[in-house]
């Protein structure tokens, strides 16, 4: 009789999901982003959103839970119902996690569905505008002469920043200290102020202040030159090679989401970045629209967090 009442209970739950795809949403979609508002990810999010507000018939309905470098919004996604109507924006800072911290409250592989990457952008070095530097060369220079004086922020402890920001003052024979803040906002709003010297940011988080000259973009960490910054070169042109800093943005649901509600929000992503109207309002943050399959998305954050690991290890950042 168990085996009976399991064999139906599992028939129900197939039968179901095509139907619960089929009337899916049939109510607002909450999107669980884990940085204040204002941040990248916040950005992003709120730039796709009437587009699959449209696309989906359903108000997306935008919840910022900041905090513990992006842990705590991150860790409520995964608690929360397996149906579809709580996703999760994560940025490369969820696969460091991973490889960084072992007594996370949740298992980034086997308690999320990927769905897709949304964007990448590469990552900014930015000094304050009143550092007498106007180049990484002429940076790492100064930091030479005043060893241990000049502060880097980060959006937070064991972030990608932090553990590039690592690797690149250990290449480059300087010591700085280390600010952690809560995101990328109040990081470069420190930059802006003076607070700290320099920062590792997206092209998304710190074009306001580069526009508005109070921080210095001094090169990209693309492996091309950013569009949006045409006249800042790249780390390699400005004298380290090899080095690369890029960020994406990926979406995620619980893990269990059935596979057809899964499937069916990942073609309306994959529908809006093709929008040639997104794509051009995307650019405009310095970020590239990306798109792809859930099995992609989830091969790039294993990929990741053994890449990560070792990267830690090389720069001495120890597993908490």
């Amino acid at each position: 009789m168990k085996r009976m009442a399991t064999a139906l209970a599992l028939l129900a739950l197939a039968s179901a999901a095509p139907a619960a795809a089929n009337t899916y949403p049939s109510r607002p979609v909450r999107v669980i982003v884990p940085t204040q508002a204002g941040a990248s990810m916040d950005i992003i999010v709120r730039l796709l959103q009437p587009y699959l507000e449209k696309s989906l018939g359903q108000p997306i309905v935008v919840d910022n839970r900041s905090g513990a470098s992006t842990i705590i919004g991150t860790d409520a996604a995964a608690k929360a119902e397996a149906d579809g109507y709580t996703l999760l924006i994560v940025p490369t800072t969820f696969t460091v996690n991973a490889a960084l911290n072992a007594k996370l409250p949740y298992d980034p592989v086997r308690d999320f569905q990927p769905i897709a990457v949304l964007v990448k952008n590469p990552l900014v070095f930015s000094a304050n505008a009143q550092v007498p530097a106007k180049s990484l060369k002429e940076f790492v220079e100064l930091a030479r002469k005043e060893p241990g004086k000049l502060n880097y922020g980060s959006s937070g402890a064991s972030t990608q920043a932090h553990l590039l920001l690592e690797m690149w003052t250990a290449r480059a024979g300087i010591k700085m200290q280390h600010i952690p803040y809560r995101g990328g906002a109040p990081a470069a709003r420190a930059v802006a102020t003076g607070e700290v010297q320099l920062v590792l940011l997206s092209t998304i988080g710190i074009l306001p202040q580069i526009q508005s000259g109070t921080a210095r973009a001094l090169a990209s960490g693309g492996l091309k030159r950013d569009p949006k910054l045409p006249d800042v070169p790249t780390a390699a042109e400005a004298g380290f090679p090899g080095f690369e800093a890029v960020q994406w943005f990926g979406l995620l649901a619980p893990a269990r989401t059935p596979r057809p509600v899964v499937e069916k929000i990942n073609a309306e992503v994959n529908k809006a970045l093709r929008d040639p109207d997104l794509v051009a309002k995307l650019a405009t943050q310095g970020a590239a629209a990306a798109g792809g399959t859930p099995e992609e998305f989830r091969a790039l954050i294993v990929s990741e967090i053994n890449n990560w690991k070792e990267t830690a290890q090389r720069a001495g950042i120890t597993a908490k």
